[in-house]
């Protein structure tokens, strides 16, 4: 959404005054991954309403800075423009804007951990919302109100703007503000001592989170509960809702939280007097913890060798000089140069074993550092970003893409213990993995059960959308043997998988914790055609039959309705029936630049 306003903005110099107005604040709004680049939007909103006198987009510019600086954990700058926004508001007569503004401030003061100040903003900004038609604003300030009695022990009140916010979510049908009330509930009542009716709201509370796929609040409400428990001595308590929070953030891939459940739980075996147990999940914890920070430290390794490498050069340099000085003394004084050319040999000696070493060390980190690299980006992409410290993106004009779903994968999740369940998972994917390496796909990424790949990048070849639809084959034909032999009994799954051909765009998205990823429309109809397709079938897009239909044998399903899309013609794949023998295709360089 940003991408499209900015080209908007950036090619129509035509805009009148309100129109380019609304378009910053929306282009500030709808720029959530650079944070920097929302606040320069911002800023360049206040200035132009200065310019203008426009008192009501001058307050949406302050609230729009003040909340990017705020993600930025820039907590005083944020409140600086928070007051100014209250100021602009003020000015525009505009009591939604000074509600808002003032629940905004409480919200940083709450944050600092000054209770009184932040509950006087909020009894001002709730004060001025109940006079307006604002209801979820309204019901927004009264939870993060509750959330802030909470943090100061006054349970009472907590409860109180909770459970009015809780009604007002309800009523205007807003299920992730009506969740978060809910959490905050199970939270109070925890503390309060009445453990059933927390965990009745926490319940209800991941439940309305799952449907709209929210799951980061869930780990986090799952940790809290875990801690609450834990203080109050009800330490198997606690252990279920840390297993429980683990087990979902593996599930949908969340490292952070795998990582901080992974440290809790060893700290709680240790109390648990469990010494197996713990170690255990330190070790997963540091492991998710190193994987987060290992990328970075590639780079940190390779600049490492190079200041190493100038500063031996420059060594060898320095030592020739003080040898061509000693053989001129020894003219003057035999002995001494004796002594000295000794003392040298020596230090050369001890010098050539230490560089011997330190490059056997530096050889074989930078050994790991590649291999970590390339196996995370194709290779290469990771040479590119070594050399270049970044990649461009690359459009690439013909690719398929495959997308592979396990069929009631939520129903086994359910009642499988998380280790069964993830040992399956790994189980599938790793063979998946030897698939695609077969047929030269690139694996782009997995989400929970999700498995995604691609044919025809990083290098362009014409036969991608055989060699994808050969290995969707084997993935099928394996999952469907591993289910008639009942190899993992109540975890043996059903899958369905999806392929679309077209153009798509890769690259390696920041600078940090680089993954190497494809965008574009084809991607989107790849996912909707899995999700579109039946048990043990292999559902592809008029595009890829038009690649294929030479050679395998497809059945016409008809024109399905698409979420977004609208009426798609959509084909069975019979693994069955090949007309002709396959042959691999000549590679062509079809990807530009962009």
């Amino acid at each position: 959404m940003a991408d499209s306003l900015l080209v908007i903005y950036e090619k129509n110099k035509f805009l009148s005054t309100t129109e380019k107005l609304e378009l910053l604040r929306n282009l500030s709004f709808n720029e959530t991954n650079n944070l920097q680049k929302s606040i320069k939007f911002a800023e360049e909103l206040i200035l132009f309403s200065h310019q203008e006198k426009n008192y009501l987009y001058l307050y949406r510019g302050y609230i729009q800075k003040g909340n990017k600086l705020r993600l930025l954990g820039e907590l005083k700058e944020a409140l600086e423009s928070y007051f100014k926004s209250l100021d602009a508001a003020t000015k525009a007569k505009l009591p939604t804007g000074q509600g808002l503004a003032y629940s905004t401030i409480a919200d940083v003061y709450s944050e600092f951990g000054n209770s009184k100040n932040a509950q006087i903003y909020y009894a001002k900004a709730v004060k001025i919302l109940r006079k307006t038609n604002d209801t979820i604003g309204l019901a927004s300030t009264l939870l993060n109100s509750g959330d802030a009695y909470i943090n100061s022990g006054n349970l009472l009140l907590a409860k109180e703007k909770t459970e009015e916010a809780k009604t007002i979510f309800k009523q205007v049908h807003y299920e992730s503000g009506e969740a978060y009330a809910l959490g905050n509930l199970g939270m109070i009542y925890a503390k309060q001592g009445n453990d059933k009716q927390a965990e009745i709201n926490i319940t209800k509370a991941i439940k309305l989170l799952e449907k709209i796929e929210d799951y980061y609040p869930i780990c986090v409400y799952l940790t809290y509960m875990s801690d609450i428990y834990l203080e109050k001595g009800n330490k198997t308590a606690a252990l279920n809702y840390l297993i429980n929070s683990l087990s979902l953030a593996k599930t949908h891939g969340l490292k952070k939280e795998i990582s901080e459940a992974n440290l809790k739980l060893s700290q709680l075996y240790d109390k648990l007097g469990k010494p197996k147990e713990s170690l255990g999940h330190l070790q997963n914890h540091i492991i998710y913890r190193d994987s987060l920070k290992n990328l970075e430290t590639v780079q940190k390794i390779a600049d490492m060798r190079t200041d190493f490498e100038v500063s031996q050069k420059q060594a060898e340099v320095d030592l020739l000089s003080q040898q061509k000085k000693n053989q001129r003394i020894v003219v003057f004084a035999t002995i001494i140069a004796l002594g000295c050319i000794a003392f040298v040999a020596f230090g050369l000696y001890r010098r050539n074993k230490f560089v011997q070493k330190t490059n056997k060390i530096i050889d074989y980190e930078r050994k790991r550092s590649d291999d970590l690299l390339r196996n995370i980006l194709p290779e290469s992409t990771a040479e590119e970003l070594k050399v270049n410290g970044k990649v461009k993106a690359k459009r690439f004009q013909s690719v398929t893409v495959l997308f592979t779903d396990f069929h009631g994968f939520t129903h086994y999740a359910e009642n499988l213990p998380p280790e069964k369940l993830v040992e399956s998972v790994d189980f599938y994917f790793s063979k998946f993995d030897e698939i695609i390496e077969k047929y030269e796909l690139e694996k782009i990424k997995t989400i929970g059960d999700a498995y995604m790949c691609a044919g025809g990048l990083p290098f362009p070849t014409e036969d991608h959308a055989l060699k994808t639809v050969q290995a969707a084959i084997e993935i099928a034909s394996f999952v469907e043997e591993t289910r008639r032999l009942n190899a993992f009994n109540e975890t043996s799954f059903e899958i369905r998988l999806g392929i679309n051909s077209g153009p798509v765009v890769a690259g390696v998205v920041g600078t940090k914790k680089f993954a190497y990823d494809i965008w574009g429309d084809t991607v989107n109809i790849a996912s909707r055609l899995e999700s579109n397709s039946e048990s043990g079938k292999i559902n592809i897009s008029e595009s890829t039959y038009a690649l294929v239909k030479d050679t395998f044998d497809c059945e016409y399903r008809g024109e399905i309705i698409v979420k977004n899309k609208g009426l798609m013609k959509m084909y069975f794949l019979n693994p069955v029936q090949v007309k002709k023998r396959i042959t691999p295709a000549v590679s062509s360089l079809l990807q530009t630049t962009i």
